[in-house]
């Protein structure tokens, strides 16, 4: 029986869909081991495909950054955004983190979210993302949950969680074969420092060998 005649339709949109996400997989890891100088040959043969397969799902390079940084800012703004309204203010942005962390802890590519150089797209998606930090933190600040002896609460603001968050995979860094979820230890330790006593969380994983 011959086949439909709109399966090689079909079949020509799934061969896009798929060369799309071994591009993007590929882009993600040439940036991560070469940094910003990884270049669209290096990335096409990483990929398996040619450099015009690059262009065509990709105009420019920087539109292959911006879709890599869509893919790490997405989902975790609209966690941040259901967070907004969490029963639990104070909990709110160490859930953020811990969900955002999850979903692609496996390379660390903020490096594209914060590039100097960083296209239009690119600036426009990190200042959503910060926006949506700094009001998870506003929201637990209301509440009450800054620890009670540190001197000046209002010091205490989005842009410091926005780095703090960004320091557990630095820390992580320097030991040798860390556990996959070492990070959250490190991430408790921050938030745990920042929130009243009765609301620390106790710390896992272990403490690693150095």
């Amino acid at each position: 029986m011959l086949g439909s005649p709109h399966e090689p339709a079909r079949t020509s949109r799934a061969d896009a869909a798929r060369d799309r996400e071994l591009l993007l997989a590929a882009a993600e890891a040439e940036f991560a081991e070469r940094g910003l100088d990884a270049s669209v040959a290096d990335i096409a043969r990483r990929a398996g495909v040619g450099e015009g397969t690059v262009f065509r799902h990709f105009a420019t390079k920087d539109d292959l950054i911006a879709a890599i940084v869509r893919t790490h800012v997405g989902a975790p703004d609209e966690v941040g955004q259901r967070l907004l309204t969490a029963e639990d203010p104070a909990a709110a942005p160490l859930e953020f983190r811990a969900v955002a962390g999850g979903q692609r802890e496996q390379r660390d590519v903020s490096f594209l979210l914060n590039a100097d150089d960083a296209s239009p797209e690119v600036v426009a998606l990190r200042e959503r993302l910060y926006r949506t930090v700094c009001l998870l933190v506003d929201h637990a600040r209301a509440a009450g949950a800054v620890r009670a002896d540190v001197a000046v609460q209002a010091d205490v603001t989005g842009n410091d969680a926005v780095l703090l968050m960004c320091t557990p995979n630095h820390v992580v860094s320097f030991v040798k074969d860390p556990p996959p979820d070492l990070w959250r230890r490190y991430l408790a330790i921050i938030f745990g420092g920042l929130r009243r006593p009765e609301g620390a969380h106790p710390l896992t994983p272990a403490a690693p060998a150095l």
